[in-house]
């Protein structure tokens, strides 16, 4: 008895750990001081990254000093490499935006970047939030 309540044990811990989502948050800005977000990444059944993005409090790009088109954001991945994930465009009253995407390699820093051109393939714009310290 005590051999199966260890096992059982043992595999609620391991899917506790393995369902654990690292949690990165962007540090603040100086462009846009209000804003705030956080990054959730979580390992899926293929092996891939499933990247969420929110922000709050991020000011409509058009807003901006010079005003730019829109949001990118950006991954930099354990090879050092940099990725476009995609658009995030603040909506409503508190100016939230979510992304969620997938990429193949684990972030170890995400940021958004103010563009003029959505289809840019490097960042070119300014960094308005960064987890990186």
């Amino acid at each position: 008895m005590k051999t199966i309540t260890s096992l059982a044990t043992l595999l609620l811990v391991c899917a506790v750990l393995e369902g654990c989502t690292p949690k990165m948050n962007f540090v603040n800005s100086t462009i846009a001081p209000a804003a705030t977000g956080t990054i959730n990444v979580k390992k899926d059944k293929n092996k891939n990254y499933k990247v969420t993005v929110n922000v709050s409090n991020l000011a409509e790009s058009n807003k901006l000093t010079p005003a730019k088109a829109t949001y990118l954001v950006w991954m930099e991945g354990d090879d050092n490499s940099v990725k476009k994930l995609g658009q995030i465009a603040p909506r409503g009253k508190a100016l939230r935006g979510e992304l969620i995407t997938t990429a193949i390699s684990k972030p170890k820093e995400v940021f958004v970047t103010a563009e003029d051109n959505p289809e840019i393939a490097y960042p070119a714009g300014d960094v308005i939030l960064t987890t990186r310290k």
